[in-house]
């Protein structure tokens, strides 16, 4: 049987062991805090939208629907007044809806939703913007009392009727390239993966 004296010396063998291992150990514990994700972090004004077509249309599109609002806002009394209503509710959607996504795409927050196809809900937007956009303008010009929110109102929906085509026009071309590129694209990564596999089993003929 060992004696105490032998127990205490492995004892302090293998504490002073212990020691040495923990100290050389790359995997040292630390005090310090484990700092949340920051969600939102490199959020950042993307000063090359804004002064690209899209960024430039999208805030035209945003000041002259406003400006088509606030022209219908200010008609007191209509009758009938259905022109007037459906103006108003175009103006606006397309106001809040268009000045989203400006929002959205100056900062760069789609790039947090890639899952989205964002160049297709773009697309969509300019599309239904433009079409509703021109029929209410076109039954406000119908249907109108001939005052001067009417007719100035009339005058910016055309208006944003014409930025948005050009919106739209542009977003098809750009929705179609992206479209296009992503079947060539995803052929050369398939074809990329089976050469260097072919290699792999080349230079180790014991796999085969």
């Amino acid at each position: 049987m060992r004696t105490t004296e032998e127990t205490e010396g492995f004892d302090g063998e293998a504490s002073n062991t212990s020691m040495i291992s923990g100290a050389s150990s790359p995997y040292q514990p630390t005090t310090e805090p484990v700092h949340s994700r920051n969600v939102l972090g490199g959020i950042r004004c993307d000063m090359e939208y804004l002064k690209s077509y899209f960024g430039i249309l999208k805030a035209v599109e945003v000041v002259l629907s406003l400006i088509g609002f606030i022209c219908i806002e200010t008609i007191m009394m209509c009758s009938p007044c259905g022109g007037v209503y459906f103006f108003e509710f175009v103006s606006c959607s397309a106001f809040v809806v268009t000045g989203v996504l400006l929002f959205i795409f100056s900062l760069n927050l789609h790039t947090k939703v890639p899952h989205v196809n964002w160049s297709l809900t773009d697309l969509v937007n300019t599309a239904a913007s433009t079409f509703f956009f021109f029929l209410s303008s076109l039954v406000l010009a119908c249907i109108n009392h001939n005052t001067g929110a009417e007719i100035a109102a009339v005058i910016f929906g055309f208006l944003v009727t014409g930025v948005y085509g050009v919106n739209t026009f542009l977003a098809v071309r750009r929705w179609r390239r992206g479209n296009g590129c992503q079947g060539p694209a995803q052929t050369s990564e398939y074809m990329r993966a089976r050469t260097a596999s072919r290699g792999e089993m080349e230079a180790r003929p014991e796999l085969g």
